[in-house]
């Protein structure tokens, strides 16, 4: 037993030995490591980068999404949405053809009301037309709203037609909402001509912030569109509760026929902001919505409230003070219309007469009912092989309706008027 308990004795001397220096070691080592910490943190270098100031404020989605610029093209282009319902179509059909040019884009819309049969022989005609196929140019819109006559479905069937135009027609410089009860005053080579001289950015909608009678007959009253969930058209109705006028943004009101900027149109579709859709629920039960709803979002955006400039555009006989609809034209207002420098009229009856005098006075149609310019001026389009004389496109012709359109132009961007008439 001696030699294990030397042994063990043995052992706890040598534990001793190098214990105590481990434990110091351990020590020294911890406080060294808190001193370096001490003095890093209390560093100017490291507080920086423990508590970084930052050099701007956040983006937000929004600010990174600006207004498109407009095209270089030497000549503007167009894009139309010309709209009809039942017992329109060769009307529609007539419009189209005086407002056809190679150089732009067409959609045409039958609503639900119109047959089966009328609308199915709308999309022949544009499919098999010659003209049309060669330049692809027309476009119908076969998937058919029900759109009813005072009522936001109208406002909807032109966005509607608007996107498709985005989606699918390429570039284009303004977009131009008629009915097949339009019908223009001047030739297309006329209107580009004179659209070419001008900035792009600009909307021609008639607009004002008096909206006067409105306010008790339109704004306060809340009507229901049952082309918002029906089948079958039927006018709108009424309920009982009354709102009151929007505090969030100012109600404008005016012509519902337009000339509107691609960048203006692409706000409306895509809202950046969320105006456009906000106003458009807001409408949903407003009366005669395509009369507001435009006016509305572009006088409330500050990116477009100065690119207005106050008229539609287009030639109409109203009574005074002015009724719901306006009075059908007539051979008897042929003057009164040529003299106005509008390059479009309404509201014209299914065949009027005064329209074969427009035909041949203002627009020189051929005997096939198009204008011919200098892209065209062969006396039968439908002939094909004639096409083989179609070359550059985007050389005009510019006639006696240029020069009055250029008149009207000028006179509504003249300094006083310009700036007066802007969403005031």
């Amino acid at each position: 037993m001696e030699p294990n308990k030397h042994h063990q004795q043995h052992q706890n001397k040598t534990k001793k030995k190098w214990f105590l220096p481990l434990i110091l070691s351990l020590l020294i080592s911890t406080f060294l490591i808190l001193l370096s910490v001490f003095v890093s943190s209390n560093s100017p270098s490291q507080r920086h980068r423990r508590a970084p100031v930052p050099k701007e404020v956040p983006h937000f989605v929004e600010s990174k999404l600006k207004v498109s610029p407009t095209s270089a093209n030497l000549v503007p282009r167009i894009a139309y949405l010309i709209s009809g319902s039942m017992g329109d179509g060769e009307s529609l059909k007539r419009t189209l053809k005086a407002l056809y040019h190679p150089w732009n884009h067409y959609a045409v819309h039958l609503d639900l009301e119109a047959s089966s049969k009328e609308r199915l022989d709308l999309a022949d005609f544009v499919k098999n037309e010659p003209l049309f196929e060669k330049f692809g140019n027309v476009r119908t819109v076969v998937k058919a709203n029900l759109v009813t006559y005072r009522g936001p479905t109208m406002v909807t069937n032109t966005l509607h037609a608007a996107a498709i135009l985005l989606n699918q027609a390429g570039d284009w410089d303004w977009f131009i909402n008629l009915s097949a009860s339009d019908y223009p005053l001047v030739t297309q080579d006329d209107l580009l001509h004179t659209l070419s001289s001008i900035p792009r950015h600009l909307n021609f909608i008639e607009h004002t912030s008096d909206i006067g009678w409105k306010v008790y007959h339109r704004a306060k009253p809340v009507i229901i569109d049952p082309g918002l969930y029906s089948v079958n058209k039927s006018d709108v109705f009424w309920v009982s509760q009354k709102r009151n006028v929007p505090t969030a943004y100012k109600l404008f009101t005016g012509s519902a026929w337009m000339m509107l900027s691609r960048p203006f149109i692409e706000y409306c579709i895509w809202g950046w902001d969320n105006l456009p859709r906000i106003v458009l629920m807001y409408y949903a039960n407003f009366l005669s919505s395509p009369e507001g709803y435009f006016h509305t979002v572009i006088c409330n955006a500050e990116e477009f409230r100065n690119t207005t400039v106050n008229h539609d555009l287009h030639f109409i006989s109203w009574d005074n003070p002015p009724k719901q609809h306006p009075h059908f034209l007539t051979v008897n207002d042929y003057q009164r219309m040529v003299d106005s420098n509008a390059p479009f009229a309404r509201k014209f009856g299914r065949n009027e007469p005064v329209l074969d005098k427009i035909d041949t006075e203002l627009l020189g149609q051929n005997a096939d009912g198009y204008v011919p310019g200098r892209w065209f001026s062969q006396a039968n389009s439908s002939i094909t092989k004639q096409y083989s004389g179609i070359r550059n496109i985007t050389d005009l012709r510019p006639g006696p309706g240029a020069e009055r359109l250029g008149h009207l132009i000028n006179g509504l961007l003249s300094a006083e008027n310009f700036q007066a008439n802007r969403c005031f």
